[in-house]
Parts: structure tokens; sequence; C-alpha cells
């Protein structure tokens, strides 16, 4: 009797263990290639909860690593924002979630530069704080690697 009764118990234990929580049905997660462009850095902005993470080619890297903040010739910027919400498989944790800007600075070889923002709502190329913008970018420094 004892041994059944162990049985029965450890095969409860068993299915309770292995109980899978659904997700949140509601958060939708996008994943940005940015193609070519390499990570360069991130940041995060608790107030509005949002993280951002900064992509760029060989010649964006340089420009940000030079003192001049202005991008070099041929420079591409990708700026990519989202929604953060708690990582509902660990406590204290976030991850990205729904997808809000992709902000685009690209430098020609005459080293004229076009800034370009894209949400869900619309695109817009020129926007009235263009240059804060392209300051905003080049503020940012590259994350170092060991």
């Amino acid at each position: 009797m004892k041994k059944i009764l162990f049985i029965i118990m450890s095969v409860c234990a068993l299915f309770t263990a292995c109980k899978i929580d659904e997700p949140d049905k509601d958060l939708k997660r996008i994943v940005f290639d940015p193609g070519d462009l390499k990570f360069i850095s991130n940041s995060l902005n608790p107030k509005k909860e949002t993280m951002s993470a900064l992509y760029g080619n060989q010649e964006a890297f340089q420009s940000l690593t030079n003192e001049n903040n202005q991008p070099k010739a041929n420079a591409e910027f990708k700026l990519v924002t989202w929604k953060y919400h708690e990582n509902p498989q660990y406590i204290g944790g976030t991850i990205t979630g729904e997808l809000l800007s992709i902000e685009t600075v690209k430098a020609d070889k005459n080293g004229n530069i076009s800034y370009q923002l894209k949400n869900d709502v619309k695109t817009e190329n020129n926007s009235s704080n263009k240059e804060e913008r392209i300051q905003y970018f080049m503020s940012y420094r590259p994350v170092v690697r060991p």
C-alpha cells in the first residue's frame, strides 16, 4: 500500500512540476535583421520602458570612435527601439517586445547626411529635429568587448 501511494504521489508531483505556462498572447516580439550592419551599442530608457540597439557599418563605427561628432563618408547607422517588458521565464529580467521605430542616418560619399524615421504609423524623411537626432546618434560610444 505504501509503494502504491508513493508511486501515485511521485506521478502527481512529476505532472505538476512539468506544467508549462503559456507566455502572454498579447505580446508581439519582432526580431530585427540588421543585414550587413554590426552591433555598436545599446541604451535603456526606464521612464519610457524602451530599449534601443545601434547598428552600423565600419565607417559608422569609426565615426563614433572619433571625436568630431560628424558621420564619415558612406557611414550608415540604424537605431532600433523596442518596448520592453518583464521576462515571464526569469524574475527581474526584461526582454524586447513591440518594435517601436527604426531610425536611419546615412552619409553619402560627398558627406551629405540623410535622416529617416520609420515606425508603425508612418515613415518620415524630414524630421523637425533632424540635427538633434543626428547628434544623438553621434553621442553613442561603441561597446568595448574584451
